[in-house]
């Protein structure tokens, strides 16, 4: 047997729970105080590098970029508004629609191609005025709260046969198909990530496991013959940097450099060379981190690394103590979100795994990605204030 076991239905990973019936605090009296300071402290840290980042557009022609950190400050602040919302629901509510959220997640990706327009060769944004989503991040989301009602529903304590990962893999195929279909193989990749780190947590009969691991292996090669040119070329590229440096190498290539410029406490707010001299290129949108090692040094980065593990590690703790298998399952999912998403691209910039276009929590700019981000930390501060027995008038599970 493979795997902690979950909860059961109506007890978190652990149970933790406070039994007096008559506990009835409000949900501000239990506000997840360190988690909204270090996600706050990621965010503002976000926002001074992008205004840095950005800096080198100031009075060009492409000084409409220059912005960008004003408008980063208002999705944030449209976030934390939604989140606010979002934590202010009993998220017991939002496991009885999950199905509907899944749903509409995924009619919104078929959407995609009917109205998004083209970007680079890929479809991935809708329209609608002068507001533009990307509906494959907020899918995500949409897969966590679906696989968290399947694994509430079905509180199965022996270990789990490939018969009984049909229904969560087929939740999970079908979205990352569609995804893969706009081209955005990052997307795609993050959601097959979610699936195995939820599913981690549950006990897998070892050999389903031993022979979901070969199919693994043997099918990976194979996507190669389906691969697009500029995907090979990022993997071939990986594996030989010096390849095309001026091409497909140039991005990872000019990264690794400003991180090592950066050196142990780096080369001060605003003056690091590769920015400002325009070599490190999506510098605001997946390769954020690169301007802020340059600036801040390797003191810097492993402040801003630490406060990612920090929430990682906090999710797991909540988790621990939610009270239902549902709210455990959320909780590890949204950490799992923060957790791929920060390694992704933190390994991609720095040489380690082939570029992705993978952004940073927080950090790199985009809407519907700050909006992703911050209502799965509104997710997981609504687990925590409700951890304990008695907060809901709902009857526990």
């Amino acid at each position: 047997m493979i795997g902690p076991v979950l909860p059961t239905k109506s007890g978190g990973l652990r149970d933790f729970g406070v039994r007096s019936a008559g506990f009835s605090a409000r949900a501000r009296d239990h506000i997840d105080w360190p988690l909204f300071i270090a996600a706050a402290t990621i965010a503002v840290m976000g926002v001074v590098n992008l205004y840095s980042a950005t800096s080198v557009y100031f009075g060009t022609a492409r000084g409409g970029l220059a912005e960008i950190y004003i408008n980063q400050v208002y999705w944030l602040a449209i976030g934390g508004a939604a989140g606010a919302g979002v934590a202010a629901i009993d998220y017991r509510h939002i496991e009885r629609y999950a199905y509907l959220i899944y749903a509409a997640g995924v009619f919104s990706l078929a959407l995609v191609f009917v109205l998004a327009r083209d970007v680079r060769g890929a479809s991935r944004w809708i329209n609608i005025g002068s507001f533009s989503f990307q509906p494959s991040e907020f899918m995500k989301l949409c897969l966590i709260v679906a696989l968290g009602k399947y694994l509430h529903d079905d509180p199965k304590n022996e270990p789990r046969t490939l018969r009984d990962l049909v229904v969560p893999a087929g939740l999970t195929a079908i979205p990352a198909l569609l995804i893969v279909k706009q081209p955005d193989l990052g997307t795609a990749l993050m959601i097959c990530l979610l699936f195995a780190s939820i599913m981690a947590i549950t006990r897998i009969n070892k050999r389903t496991l031993v022979g979901c691991l070969l199919t693994g292996a043997i099918g990976g090669p194979l996507l190669w013959t389906f691969a697009l040119p500029y995907q090979k070329a990022r993997l071939t590229t990986f594996l030989n940097p010096a390849a095309d440096i001026s091409g497909s190498g140039y991005h990872a290539y000019h990264a690794r450099i400003a991180i090592g410029n950066g050196r142990l406490f780096g080369n001060g707010y605003m003056n690091g060379l590769q920015n400002q001299f325009r070599f490190v290129p999506d510098q605001y949108t997946d390769f954020p981190f690169p301007v802020f090692a340059e600036e801040w040094g390797f003191a810097g980065t492993i402040v801003l690394l630490l406060l990612y593990c920090f929430i990682v590690l906090w999710s797991i703790r909540i988790a621990s103590q939610a009270r239902d298998r549902f709210g455990a399952v959320v909780s590890v999912g949204c950490g799992a979100l923060i957790f791929w998403h920060a390694f992704i691209n933190v390994g991609m910039v720095s040489g380690m795994l082939p570029v992705v276009g993978m952004p940073l929590p927080l950090f790199s700019y985009g809407g519907s990605s700050v909006l992703t981000i911050t209502l799965s930390l509104a997710l997981l501060m609504n687990v925590s204030m409700r951890k304990y027995a008695g907060f809901s008038a709902l009857s526990r599970f």
